[in-house]
């Protein structure tokens, strides 16, 4: 039975030195395994609270509505029970973790998922795989989690991540940002190589229709406002790319 991830009617706040302010103010998706679903906005709307919330950042504060996960409450969970959960986050800006190699990390958290440690043999030969196809040097297994990592770098390396722990759902924020043409063939190659090989879910975050160009949704949602504002197929991003958020803005 292919999983779903329902979101219902979610209000999330956030802390700022002004007090809380309310982002998202009652959002509804129900995202199926094997779908492609764009969020796209302007600034400010909201795209970004919406990952975090899934993620279960400690900064964003649900005030009502849920997350549910085949029918389990996610905001119940902790942020490594959600990964357990099979939810995955592909980060705007991926943080760097000195002292913890890319290996080490990949096997332990591929050990966390799975309660096991994956036999070293198949694992290193999927790792180097995985690398070669999104034209990753192999000395990066070596090197520290995103140090010293280039945008384009720290990208493909949360690519890499997606491939390997083979989640049921997986958040794109912003992925595309700070990509240059061959980058984003790369990573998009791999996005769609991980849909492919699991049947994923994907919940995809951007402001550019550029890279629907190369992963294809089948559902786009224009948040304003913290909303939903419009819902729609592939054609409504093209219109998007046309005319812009000036409508929805001016509706708002």
């Amino acid at each position: 039975m292919s999983s779903v991830l329902e979101i219902k009617d979610l209000h999330v706040s956030v802390e700022t030195e002004q007090g809380a302010k309310q982002i998202l103010r009652g959002v509804d998706l129900t995202i199926k395994q094997g779908e492609t679903h764009a969020i796209m906005g302007p600034n400010g709307s909201g795209k970004s609270t919406l990952a975090y919330a899934i993620a279960g950042h400690p900064r964003y504060e649900v005030t009502s509505g849920s997350i549910l996960l085949d029918g389990e409450e996610v905001l119940e969970m902790s942020v490594d029970e959600r990964a357990q959960a099979g939810l995955f986050l592909a980060m705007q800006y991926p943080v760097e973790i000195p002292g913890v190699t890319n290996a080490n990390f990949l096997r332990t958290a591929k050990t966390a998922i799975d309660g096991e440690a994956p036999a070293i043999r198949t694992w290193m030969k999927e790792v180097k795989s995985a690398m070669e196809n999104l034209r990753m040097d192999e000395s990066f297994a070596s090197r520290n989690v995103n140090e010293g990592f280039s945008g384009g770098e720290k990208k493909r390396n949360e690519i890499l991540q997606l491939e390997l722990l083979k989640p049921k759902f997986a958040v794109l924020d912003e992925t595309d940002s700070g990509l240059d043409v061959d980058a984003l063939k790369i990573v998009s190659e791999g996005v769609n190589r991980a849909k492919d090989n699991t049947g994923l879910g994907l919940l995809l975050i951007t402001h550019y229709t550029r890279i629907l160009r190369y992963i294809k949704p089948d559902f786009v949602h224009v948040f304003v406002n913290g909303r939903v504002a419009e819902e729609g197929g592939p054609e409504l991003a093209d219109r998007l790319e046309e005319e812009g958020y000036d409508r929805f803005l001016v509706e708002a």
